[in-house]
């Protein structure tokens, strides 16, 4: 349904990243999604095509420059090589701002897992950003300045995730009200990856478990809060 493409960063430098264009979308809203820790493949590219299909174009940025894995051991050796940091203000921010060229539109930004800890940094650091939803993911609280969050925010978290506590959230979502965030949250009685079709059956790793009614409801109102923030 998409197509890879080259976009630039704000210092310059090139990135690559799956495009899946709405039908008749010039002009329209859009939104840079964020991989998991497994890396740019073919069950996050079916996210953008997703979005697509609702009437959005959905850029997401190849953050480890074309390397992709099964293996949880080897997905956790590519995100610990991975500058969070310049992940957020460089890869995704010069993915929003090459949307924002493309259409004009307004351009949200999310992400699952890895990417739901990045979506979280990505809304501190890309002030081009209109609105944010986050997949049970959180980076260290400490590196989260809530002040400079602008956007509306929501987020999806797993009552029963392994990989990030809810008590971790509960810190997070703290830090979120005392800055004033625009913020909903929605807790599911739901594993890790939720909403990730792949972790299912006998290959799903025991921290992950998918959630068909789960992961319905809350693209359900994914779709709803940016259908009323992109317009």
């Amino acid at each position: 349904m998409g197509s890879m493409i080259t976009f630039q960063r704000p210092d310059g430098q090139s990135v690559q990243g799956y495009l899946a264009e709405a039908a008749g979308s010039s002009g329209g809203p859009a939104v840079v999604v964020i991989q998991e820790w497994w890396g740019l493949n073919d069950q996050i590219r079916g996210v953008a095509d997703r979005l697509a299909r609702a009437g959005y174009t959905a850029l997401v940025p190849d953050l480890y420059r074309g390397q992709s894995t099964v293996e949880a051991e080897e997905a956790h050796h590519l995100m610990t090589g991975l500058d969070f940091g310049a992940a957020a203000s460089q890869d995704i921010r010069g993915a929003v701002q090459a949307l924002k060229a493309r259409s004009a539109g307004k351009v949200g930004v999310t992400g699952f897992c890895m990417g739901g800890a990045l979506t979280v940094l990505s809304l501190t650091m890309v002030p081009e950003a209109d609105a944010g939803v986050i997949w049970y993911g959180y980076p260290p609280i400490e590196y989260v300045d809530a002040s400079k969050i602008t956007a509306p925010v929501m987020a999806h978290w797993g009552e029963q995730d392994s990989v990030f506590a809810i008590a971790g959230v509960d810190a997070l979502e703290e830090k979120l009200r005392a800055a004033g965030v625009a913020y909903t949250g929605h807790r599911y009685l739901a594993h890790h990856a939720f909403a990730n079709e792949n972790a299912q059956g006998p290959r799903r790793y025991p921290f992950t478990q998918y959630d068909a009614a789960w992961a319905q409801a809350a693209w359900d109102r994914t779709l709803r809060f940016f259908g009323q923030q992109l317009g």
